[in-house]
């Protein structure tokens, strides 16, 4: 970034001190019982107030948790300590703070019926999910928070982006599924943890080694932390071709969905009064809601008018409105 931008983004009167910075990210500096024992105790009731939030699915709880949650403040601290070349303590922190979390969570899952299903909960379904939007939202929470933390005057907009990141609530999500054993739940909602963590990191490494706290000095380094550069990078690969994969396999089955009720109000056509009322694919299976005030149509003729509109094999129940579920079959069975 070119010295005029730079300075314009941080102006050497609201510039932060690297020392100030260093007190506020290692939790192992300074007072370091009394800055441990805050984030233990914020940490753990943000976990508590998340997962409260996420079983009664109340948004408004889980913003609440998403506030106090200090989690962010040792990945920063990752971020400028491999800006630095030097060791910290802010990974163990943020390891042992992520079991901390999941454990919570799968405390919580033990007062899940195990008939519920987790995926008609709002908060757990929108987190076991994540797609590449989720990482690009992360990475300009990141850029905010790093630039946020290296002025004096923007602190005020820390709340805002505490609220922006997701990280104590996919943890709660994955050790409520897990706690469930619904495995591959838990997975979706660590691979978002993963993708906002490595984007608050790599976020952070970027403004701060563009800021010059890369030095004990404030110079910039003439190397530059590359090794950590490379290594972060690799990592954030290794978390973006799953995101892209799933974002990929969202939008092929929103296009079916939709070609699927396409199809069925076809199908329906000449019935009178007869009308569809949604499609979900649920454990690969297409569900047709329907409502009708006489019988339906033979259900060949459903299966007729969704061949060529969704992938052939895919096995299709029809929903309806009396209480009665018909398995139609499968597309080009």
């Amino acid at each position: 970034m070119p010295g005029q931008l730079r300075a314009k983004v941080l102006p050497d009167r609201q510039r932060r001190s690297l020392d100030d910075l260093q007190q506020d990210l290692d939790l192992s500096s300074g007072d370091s019982r009394s800055k441990q024992s805050a984030f233990w105790t914020m940490l753990t009731l943000s976990a508590v107030i998340a997962a409260c939030g996420i079983l009664t699915n109340s948004t408004a709880t889980v913003i609440g948790a998403m506030i106090i949650a200090p989690l962010s403040t040792p990945i920063m601290g990752i971020a400028l300590g491999a800006v630095q070349r030097r060791r910290s303590s802010a990974a163990a922190f943020v390891a042992f703070g992520c079991l901390l979390v999941i454990t919570v969570g799968a405390v919580a899952s033990l007062v899940v019926p195990p008939s519920y299903d987790l995926l008609t909960n709002s908060q757990i379904s929108g987190r076991t999910s994540p797609g590449l939007l989720d990482l690009v939202s992360a990475l300009a929470t990141g850029f905010a928070g790093a630039v946020a933390l290296a002025r004096k005057d923007v602190a005020a907009v820390l709340p805002g982006v505490a609220i922006a990141i997701s990280l104590v609530p996919p943890l709660v999500v994955t050790g409520v599924c897990a706690g469930q054993t619904a495995w591959w739940l838990a997975l979706g909602a660590l691979v978002l943890f993963l993708s906002n963590l490595f984007a608050l990191v790599f976020a952070g490494m970027v403004v701060f080694t563009v800021l010059t706290y890369a030095t004990a000095d404030g110079r910039r380094a003439h190397h530059g932390p590359r090794r950590a550069h490379v290594m972060l990078g690799l990592l954030f690969t290794a978390v973006l071709l799953p995101l892209g994969a799933n974002t990929v396999a969202t939008v092929l089955l929103n296009t079916w969905t939709l070609r699927a009720k396409s199809a069925a109000e076809r199908w329906l056509a000449d019935t009178p009064g007869a009308m569809v009322t949604g499609v979900d694919a649920r454990s690969r299976t297409l569900y047709i809601h329907v409502r009708s005030p006489s019988e339906l149509p033979p259900i060949d003729g459903l299966l007729s008018s969704l061949e060529g509109q969704v992938p052939d094999g895919v096995p299709i129940v029809v929903d309806s409105t009396r209480g009665r579920e018909i398995t139609a079959g499968k597309v080009g069975g």
